[in-house]
């Protein structure tokens, strides 16, 4: 018999997400503060009470996001609950690929890789070109990065989000030809998550993006973040091989994408 809660104490939530803490990484920043505002937790226990599935409904995007983690008849009870979201972006595992078609139906579905950051085997960031500067960036170049980014059909960056986050960029005569970023830093619980990964096309094919991100890593280790976690899809063979160069491995496989509620 499978009770489901509402969670709402950020120790018994850390508790289930260190169980499976590459996968969990996302999760557990969201637990900081300016985050866990936006977070609605649900979890799963049976006659033990101890928390055996666990969803997390983050309402900060567009679509929410709604991540599937742990046993799958305690995911089955949670899916089932009234407080399940109808709109989201779905993220789980793939032997629960079939449980969440049971809840969901897709729009489409991203097979991906989580890469977690093995630190010993990320190279030393390598000397650059005399006309190339590789600089960390601040809400001061915010201008540069958001016209950059539009050339991908990317979205706009806030001031904040430069300002938390670690970002770096190669400049290329004064002009930004490519830039790494993160998702989330989160110092309190020694996790980041790297993306925001991008190359002016002018400027592609110099290992330009590999500077930045390498760059970026090696900020988040000294400032003592234990997990470095990135995101790839399954399909993109040039960006696996370039996250493989700097040391991360392949951790596991998720599944992505829209779906709503049947």
């Amino acid at each position: 018999m499978w009770t489901t809660t509402k969670l709402t104490d950020k120790a018994k939530i850390l508790s289930f997400l260190e169980s499976d803490r590459g996968y969990a990484a996302y999760l557990i920043g969201d637990l900081e503060p300016a985050l866990y505002a936006d977070c609605t937790w649900l979890g799963a226990a049976r006659e033990s009470r101890r928390v055996e599935a666990l969803t997390l409904h983050y309402r900060g995007l567009d679509p929410p996001a709604f991540v599937l983690m742990g046993h799958a008849e305690g995911l089955r009870a949670i899916l089932s609950h009234p407080l399940a979201p109808r709109r989201v972006y779905l993220t789980c595992r793939p032997e629960r690929l079939d449980l969440a078609r049971a809840f969901y139906a897709w729009d489409e579905i991203t097979p991906m890789w989580r890469m977690v950051l093995d630190p010993a085997r990320l190279p030393p960031v390598r000397a650059v070109p005399d006309d190339v500067m590789l600089a960390p960036l601040r809400p001061a170049h915010l201008a540069q990065i958001n016209e950059l980014f539009v050339m991908g059909g990317g979205l706009a960056f806030s001031p904040a989000q430069v300002e938390l986050g670690v970002f770096y960029g190669v400049l290329h005569a004064g002009a930004l030809a490519a830039v790494a970023g993160t998702h989330l830093v989160s110092e309190s619980y020694g996790v980041a998550a790297i993306g925001n990964v991008f190359t002016h096309p002018d400027y592609r094919g110099r290992s330009y993006a590999t500077l930045a991100t390498a760059a970026v890593a090696g900020e988040l280790l000294r400032r003592g973040i234990r997990t470095v976690v990135l995101n790839v899809a399954q399909d993109n063979a040039p960006a696996l091989h370039v996250y493989d160069k700097l040391g991360f491995a392949r951790y596991c496989p998720f599944l992505e994408g829209p779906a709503t509620k049947r």
